[in-house]
């Protein structure tokens, strides 16, 4: 495997490095100033006047919709190509909604350039891949163990030209964005069906009748506006029966498309999120003295940095292996890859998150550093798009079926999710 730069992914590396250095990086504390000053308002959900600049200065630099791979509404990288730009995006959380390359709209726009009509391409593609309105994605319920998606318990029922839609979803991520428009529900179009056929996806209206959006859920008291993660009822919401995607039955056929880019995403991002703690780490050490001598001459200091450098590195290889693979033998090939790699990144991001809040002492845990923020999205991705012990099984399962009864092998329905609103 090669994982070298193509000379137009070097290019494109380069202008995001800059665009970082010159407007990113400088609007950190510009970007919580203005939320801030929005909760002050009373309107802590309002979408922020910078994002919307630094998008458009984005697009001129031609960097925007770096993410959507064989396609020519997007920029048409792989997903090798894509790692080393999101992990770049990854440094600062914010950020990916400057190139129109934020979660949970990428595995949206995926999901809806695979599988939508081409009507529903036109109404709901086409102005979020120009970053004109946002979307959710609506799979995880409160009164089910959602790690096992086959428990959901919204129906989805056909009624004439109709579907009608009842249930209870939450940590819909990017629902509390006044921009958001369109929600993808995953239910039941038939209990009775085989287990895994029982579910399907459909293209619902925010604003359709009968949907309420009762409350924000909070992450370690971040609520994540303007976009945050919400607890959201549709009661009898009605909607075109050519609003299902693909057809009856096949929702698990329609995750396994969206989350297995979007899983990688997320591990990508986590590298670049980890890289900069061990950057602030390392800068901090260097700074501060404690018993007579910098803190980077603690042997204990010395061996957290460099613990750390072997970890994200290490991770970072079977990201790009994994991007490589899903590329080349599809996204069932690399499967095992990809849970693996969902595994292995969050946890080595939790871990080198928490020795540079440990070296920062108590304003580690503070907002004056971005570190108790970045910890917050390290520790969700162990749930979001699926806890760590349903990709362990599904790693495990694939192990022994090299040895055992092929009846051991997944199915293709590894768990998918808690909180797979990311």
């Amino acid at each position: 495997m090669n994982f070298d730069y193509t000379p137009k992914v070097q290019a494109l590396r380069e202008t995001l490095l800059a665009f970082f250095d010159e407007h990113i990086y400088p609007n950190e504390q510009a970007f919580a100033a203005e939320i801030a000053r929005n909760r002050q308002d009373g309107n802590a959900w309002a979408p922020t006047d910078l994002i919307e600049t630094l998008k458009q200065r984005a697009r001129d630099a031609g960097l925007w919709n770096l993410f959507l791979p064989a396609s020519q509404r997007g920029a048409g990288l792989t997903n090798l190509e894509y790692a080393p730009l999101c992990e770049i995006m990854g440094r600062v959380p914010w950020s990916p909604e400057v190139f129109n390359c934020n979660a949970p709209d990428t595995g949206n726009m995926e999901t809806l350039e695979r599988y939508a009509s081409e009507a529903g391409k036109r109404e709901w593609l086409e102005p979020l891949l120009q970053g004109q309105i946002r979307s959710a994605f609506l799979m995880t319920e409160p009164e089910v163990a959602s790690s096992d998606a086959t428990n959901i318990q919204t129906r989805i029922t056909r009624d004439g030209d109709s579907y009608v839609i009842n249930g209870h979803k939450w940590w819909s991520t990017g629902a509390g964005d006044p921009r958001c428009k369109l929600y993808i529900v995953m239910g039941k179009t038939d209990p009775d069906a085989p287990r895994h056929q029982q579910q399907s996806m459909i293209l619902v209206p925010a604003d359709a009748t009968g949907i309420t959006v009762r409350r924000p859920l909070t992450v370690f008291g971040y609520d994540d506006a303007p976009h945050g993660h919400m607890d959201i009822t549709l009661d009898n919401v009605r909607v075109p029966a050519s609003n299902l995607l693909l057809g009856e039955g096949r929702g698990f056929e329609i995750a396994q498309g969206r989350l297995g880019p979007g899983r990688i995403h997320h591990c990508m991002r986590l590298i670049g999120l980890a890289e900069r703690a061990l950057e602030l780490m390392s800068k901090r050490v260097l700074q501060r003295v404690a018993f007579g001598k910098p803190i980077a001459a603690q042997s204990v200091t010395q061996e957290r940095i460099a613990e750390a450098r072997c970890m994200i590195e290490q991770a970072r290889l079977l990201t790009l292996k994994t991007a490589c693979m899903m590329d080349t033998v599809g996204n069932k090939g690399a499967r095992g890859e990809i849970a693996m790699i969902k595994v292995v990144a969050p946890n080595m991001a939790c871990q080198v998150i928490d020795w540079a809040i440990q070296a920062h002492g108590a304003a580690g845990m503070s907002d004056d550093f971005p570190l108790a923020y970045a910890y917050t999205c390290a520790r969700t991705l162990r749930f979001a798009d699926g806890p760590d012990e349903v990709h362990r099984n599904a790693i495990a399962k694939l192990e022994l079926a090299k040895y055992t009864d092929a009846n051991l092998a997944p199915r293709g329905d590894d768990g998918q999710e808690a909180g797979a609103s990311k």
